[in-house]
């Protein structure tokens, strides 16, 4: 087990049971040892609705009972509900998710009490988790019995959804035609109240007991074929939908075509009217030039676009706010909304983006794809490779970044490079303005193509190749 970008990731027969209960007896330790929280101090836990998250969040409560500290079960709700009700009472807070990646899989998000773990809480968790094992060795056996405890999700999804009440009037998407792709997204009910508060109609479409996981960075061409069957079959403005755990979002346009998370991001920070936006290395290139905020770029994970918000913060900036290539949105800033204040969020969110971009779309009174070809940024597309060994994924970029020549060879059945950069994976820019980016997951057998061009069958096209040319060398190696 080990954390990713976001999170503990791994196989669902390696994370229940042991691990599951050891990661969180160390979070419990982490907080004690930090003074983040006192011995019988409340944490809460949630899950997503993968088959295999009550199961995992029960051990987990119980490791948390045995470690000292009162967890409150707050069932199945979003992680960012859960993140937010956190903040807000000051208690740590842990998240069984695997967030997009599929059902034989899952994860743990940890959250401190005044929000989400960082790169070096992560560290004190895996060096405490470590001594747990090595007293394991010497006779200590860790409990891993299910425990039981209170119940609080109607209070975490009221005030969340109180939050997010403050950002539009009830009125304000009145005359809006919207479909719910409810999948199986904890989200999927929120998204429904939420929309009709604002005054949108809305229509739920493809509610599955079955665990479906939803990329909305690299949505599938079978989602992509629903949400065009939906949109033609209703007539629809627009589709809205989140991953898993509902922390980033999906929305398509009138034609059911998806609209790239970073633009959801971008919409999003305008219409805040951020100072500073903080986003990785992946998000698209024309963001600098769409607003008169100041842009810092990350590493790809929310932990580093955390860090970049909270040293703007320090720097003594008023309004920032955060966002990831796959549209999660993050604020650090309080702002101020329709009905009040908006408070900072310092973890991913769906709703924020969502809200945004279909406020965007009222005022304008123009179709979605109009709208989002008026920002004109570069066309931008991304894919993954599923079941791609870590290790290859290791010496692909291992071998890449062994010389220029190395790097050229690779890449010269698309162009020559010009540039490149290496905050995370390897981003290339070629001669003709295109741009390659090779990432490694960073919490999955994935290997991750990230390309951008003048249109979209150009951006296509190109990833098309990159993928190529990423399975012809793994075949070859």
């Amino acid at each position: 087990m080990k954390f990713g970008t976001s999170g503990l990731r791994g196989l669902v027969t390696d994370l229940e049971g042991r691990v599951s209960a050891l990661y969180a007896t160390a979070f419990a330790h982490h907080l004690l040892r930090e003074g983040l929280t006192k011995p019988g101090g409340k944490i809460l836990v949630g899950r997503d609705l993968r088959p295999s998250s009550p199961d995992i969040a029960a051990v987990c409560i119980g490791a948390l009972e045995r470690a000292g500290l009162s967890p409150i079960d707050c069932g199945a709700v979003p992680t960012p509900a859960l993140a937010f009700h956190g903040i807000s009472t000051g208690a740590a807070s842990l998240m069984v998710t695997g967030s997009h990646i599929p059902a034989d899989r899952n994860g743990i998000k940890f959250y401190r009490p005044d929000g989400e773990i960082d790169k070096a809480d992560e560290a004190a968790i895996t060096a405490i988790a470590a001594e747990i094992e090595a007293a394991e060795k010497s006779g200590t056996a860790l409990d891993i019995g299910p425990g039981t405890a209170p119940d609080l999700a109607s209070h975490v999804m009221s005030a969340f959804s109180a939050r997010n009440a403050e950002l539009l009037p009830a009125s304000a998407l009145q005359g809006l035609k919207v479909g719910v792709y409810q999948h199986s997204t904890v989200a999927r009910d929120l998204l429904v109240e939420t929309l009709r508060f604002s005054g949108a109609e809305v229509l739920e479409l493809g509610r599955s007991e079955t665990f479906i996981p939803v990329d909305t960075e690299a949505v599938s061409a079978d989602t992509v074929r629903a949400l065009k069957g939906w949109s033609k079959e209703h007539g629809l403005d627009a589709i809205v939908s989140a991953d898993g755990d509902g922390d980033r979002p999906l929305l398509s346009d009138e034609t059911g075509e998806p609209v790239r998370g970073d633009l959801l991001g971008l919409v999003a920070a305008q219409f805040l009217k951020a100072d500073v936006v903080v986003t990785p290395i992946t998000s698209n290139s024309g963001i600098e030039a769409a607003g008169s905020f100041r842009v810092i770029r990350t590493k790809v994970g929310s932990p580093f676009v955390i860090a970049g918000m909270a040293a703007a913060l320090a720097d003594k900036a008023v309004g920032v706010v955060g966002f990831e290539a796959n549209g999660g949105t993050l604020t650090a800033s309080t702002f101020p909304a329709a009905t009040g204040a908006f408070a900072p969020l310092p973890t991913r969110d769906s709703l924020l983006p969502v809200l945004a971009m279909l406020k965007l779309r009222k005022d304008r009174q123009a179709p979605l794809s109009s709208i989002v070809a008026s920002f004109a940024l570069p066309a931008a597309a991304a894919d993954r490779l599923e079941n791609f060994p870590v290790e290859t994924s290791a010496a692909l970029m291992a071998s890449l970044r062994s010389s220029p020549e190395a790097l050229a060879a690779f890449l010269a059945p698309l162009g020559t490079v010009s540039g490149q950069s290496d905050i995370d994976g390897l981003r290339v820019t070629l001669t003709d303005g295109r741009i390659i980016h090779l990432r490694p997951s960073g919490n999955a057998p994935e290997m991750r193509c990230y390309v951008e061009a003048a249109d979209e069958d150009a951006a296509k096209a190109l990833l098309e190749q990159g993928l190529d040319l990423i399975r012809n060398w793994a075949a070859n190696r």
